[in-house]
């Protein structure tokens, strides 16, 4: 009894501190309909404020609770400014190109947040009232834990109270359903969303401040908190404040226990949660429906066969590719190999989220899949590298039938959660299964025997898989896939089965990943748990955009654009804030891409 009694307290007291990050997540989402990938870091700069101001007060608890006040408010400030210099200018843009633009601001608030506090974890000096325990059950718990549990309901009963009992918040929830019909009232929607804005990132950096006492201030926060956040609020419903604690505490109390009864199984069981949540209920446990209308900034330009500026450009570029072990020395084959491997990759992601219309933030797991397929087809089996390249999309492609075959009838932020849930298993299984997969240290010793040759075949491999998919996407099926993302209701009436097309694209673009990824193997010659990380998704997802989401030329000078700048500022002081301020001025300058801004010129 007092085991269960003392985990779930542990369980709550994580819910608290997970529910203040996803509640201020959801209520910008709810109004704004930003998916803003830049709220884990308002909690990270919420960490990093407190410390400085907290380290600076007296140590009693009026001080600490002023201090962790003034924490919030400095964060709201910080998150006001954010919307009025940068998110205002975009929210008619498409909600990926939003998430785009914030990732470029997690970049920069990243290095700015290293040249300010430096690279090291910064823990909180706990004064004695601090370190108090109290006996439950006949076992001690931290007296603090219990102030959090407190806090989580009453930040929730604060909330629906100004949602349901004050103008601004009944302004607030009609914003939510529908926008242009408050702005017809005479409502001031700028000041609305920012206040809105600077809420949610007071949540956000109150989350970070009142998690100092259990760790520290470091520069990981960013990444970790987001991706648990989202999943908070995507499980408990968009948009819906009770859904988020509830979903905050189902998972804080999950975890809690799982660390002692399921030690291994702690990376993914959050993931696993969400999943089996979204096949149950697939707008989260408390969320709706709430439709999706186009607007003019949404509209996806029809794509067109290549003009012929267009195959000139490609014709050089191939002679370039072809030119390139004769122009330039190892490192810039090297180069030359990941530009290759990121076209077809991204390529591979178009085919989701263009003609496809299903957006996801874990394509990663795909070209992990095939990248550990080949390795270790290679180093278990014995298998040749031809045979080894032509099984790793044949496995990729089975796992995104597999998948697939769940969650293609969703769409989406929730179909994009799933997919980030589903290459958090594999990113696990990868971490976790040593014998298997080598753990941290990967699979090596995966090397062509003639490294030039090889990127011959790469660039075969490569270039031909971009053009197999380029046919199937001006085949009948690829525009009944486009039928259906455009008018599903008329493509659904015409005797088209969405569901199978999207099921066949989801599994097309699995197979096109993991051959990339069983190329960037052979390449490297290795396989990384890294290769399926978050952050590589989310380098799709880069490409894509950046280049465009209109054509399959898009994603490929999305490719080459995003792997030479991350290649030339790697070597630059602070790299990350100079490649997230060249995004956020793609973002506002191109907002339809590179090749879509050149179409539209044209």
């Amino acid at each position: 009894m007092s085991f269960f009694l003392t985990q779930t307290l542990t369980g709550l007291a994580s819910a608290s501190s997970l529910f203040l990050v996803a509640a201020g997540l959801t209520v910008i989402f709810g109004v704004t309909r930003v998916v803003n990938f830049a709220h884990g870091s308002l909690c990270m700069l919420g960490a990093f404020i407190g410390w400085s101001i907290l380290t600076r007060l007296p140590r009693d608890p009026a001080w600490f609770a002023l201090g962790v006040l003034a924490t919030a408010a400095a964060t709201a400030l910080i998150g006001a400014a954010l919307e009025i210099g940068l998110l205002r200018r975009i929210y008619r843009a498409p909600e990926l190109f939003q998430l785009l633009a914030t990732f470029g601001v997690v970049l920069v608030l990243a290095d700015a947040t290293l040249w300010l506090w430096g690279p090291n974890d910064l823990p909180l000096p706990r004064p004695p009232w601090l370190r108090q325990f109290v006996m439950i059950a006949g076992s001690r718990f931290p007296l603090f834990d219990l102030v959090l549990i407190a806090i989580g309901p009453l930040v929730l009963g604060g909330l629906l109270l100004v949602f349901h009992r004050t103008r601004w918040g009944v302004l607030v929830r009609a914003a939510t359903q529908d926008r242009d019909m408050v702005a017809a009232l005479g409502v001031d929607q700028r000041l609305l969303f920012t206040s809105v804005f600077a809420l949610g990132a007071g949540l956000a950096g109150l989350g970070g401040v009142l998690a100092l006492p259990a760790g520290s201030a470091n520069l990981q926060i960013d990444l970790a908190v987001i991706t648990e956040a989202f999943v908070i609020v995507v499980v408990g419903g968009l948009g819906s404040i009770g859904g988020a604690y509830l979903a905050a505490v189902l998972i804080g109390v999950l975890q809690a226990f799982g660390v002692v009864v399921l030690p291994g199984a702690t990376l993914v069981l959050v993931f696993v949660v969400m999943a089996v949540v979204l096949v149950v209920r697939p707008y989260g446990l408390l969320g709706r429906d709430r439709g999706q209308s186009r607007t003019d900034a949404e509209a996806v330009i029809l794509q067109r066969p290549a003009g012929p500026w267009q195959i000139t450009a490609a014709g050089i570029g191939l002679a370039l590719f072809l030119a390139a072990p004769l122009l330039v020395g190892p490192f810039g084959m090297a180069i030359a190999t990941e530009m290759l491997v990121a076209m077809l990759f991204a390529a591979s992601l178009h085919v989701m989220m263009g003609p496809g219309g299903m957006p996801s933030f874990g394509h990663a797991a795909w070209f992990g899949i095939g990248a550990y397929g080949a390795a270790l087809l290679a180093q278990n089996l014995a298998t040749p590298m031809p045979l080894a390249l032509a099984g790793a999309p044949i496995l990729a492609g089975l796992a995104a039938f597999a998948v697939g075959a769940f969650i293609v009838r969703l769409s989406g932020v929730y179909l994009a959660m799933l997919t980030l849930a589903f290459a958090q298993i594999v990113w696990a299984v990868a971490v976790q299964f040593v014998g298997l997969t080598g753990g941290d240290n990967g699979v090596l010793g995966v090397w062509p025997a003639d490294p030039r040759g090889f990127y011959y075949v790469a660039l075969a491999l490569c270039v031909g898989g971009v053009l197999v998919l380029r046919r199937i996407m001006f085949s009948p099926f690829g525009f009944a896939l486009r039928a259906g993302r455009d008018a599903p209701a008329r493509a659904a009436a015409s005797g088209i089965d969405m569901t199978a097309h999207r099921l066949a694209a989801f599994t097309l673009s699995g197979a096109a990943a993991g051959l990339a990824g069983a190329i960037f193997t052979y390449s490297k010659g290795s396989a990384f748990p890294t290769y399926i990380s978050v952050s590589h998704s989310v380098d799709a997802l880069i490409m894509v955009l950046l280049g465009g989401i209109g054509s399959l030329a898009g994603p490929i000078i999305g490719a080459i654009a995003y792997t030479g700048l991350f290649d030339l500022l790697l070597a630059s002081d602070f790299w990350r804030a100079r490649l997230g301020a060249v995004i956020i001025a793609l973002v506002l300058f191109f907002p339809a891409g590179l090749a879509g801004w050149a179409e539209r010129r044209r």
